[in-house]
C-alpha cells in the first residue's frame, strides 16, 4: 500500500514546484498594489476634502455685513468683518467676536431686511 502511494506523492510534490511564481516579479506587483491604494485614497479623501476647503474659504471671504451666518451653533448678522475675526450681532442687540474659521454656514442678507424683521419682532402683549 505504501508503495502505490509514493509516486503520487512524488507527483505532486513536482508540480507544486512547477506552480510556485517567480521571486522576482513579486516586488513589482507590490509596488503596483501600493500605487493603486495610493490614487484610490487621493481620490477618495484628498481631493474631496480640498475641494471642501476652497469652498468654504471661498464663502468666508466674501461675507460682508448683514450676512447671517452660524459660528459653532451660534446664530448671528455680521455687524464688522475683520482680518481675521467677525463681530456678530445677536437677536438681544449683543454683540460677540468669533474667528472666521469658526464660522460654517453663511446666508446672503441685506441690513434693510435686519431692520424690517427688527421692527416686526417685537413683542405685542395685549
Amino acid at each position: 500500500m505504501k508503495f502505490l502511494l509514493l509516486p503520487l506523492l512524488l507527483a505532486t510534490s513536482l508540480y507544486a514546484d512547477e506552480a510556485a511564481p517567480a521571486q522576482g516579479g513579486g516586488y513589482l506587483q507590490t509596488l503596483i498594489i501600493i500605487g493603486i491604494a495610493v490614487v484610490f485614497f487621493y481620490f477618495l479623501l484628498l481631493r474631496p476634502e480640498q475641494k471642501r476647503r476652497k469652498a468654504m474659504e471661498k464663502m468666508r471671504s466674501s461675507m460682508k455685513k448683514g450676512d447671517k451666518v452660524t459660528a459653532m451653533g451660534i446664530i448671528g448678522t455680521i455687524f464688522q468683518v475683520k482680518d481675521n475675526t467677525v463681530v456678530l450681532k445677536m437677536v438681544d442687540g449683543a454683540k460677540i467676536e468669533v474667528l472666521k474659521a469658526a464660522i460654517s454656514e453663511v446666508q446672503a442678507g441685506t441690513e434693510v431686511e435686519e431692520k424690517g424683521s427688527e421692527k416686526n419682532s417685537g413683542c405685542s402683549c395685549e
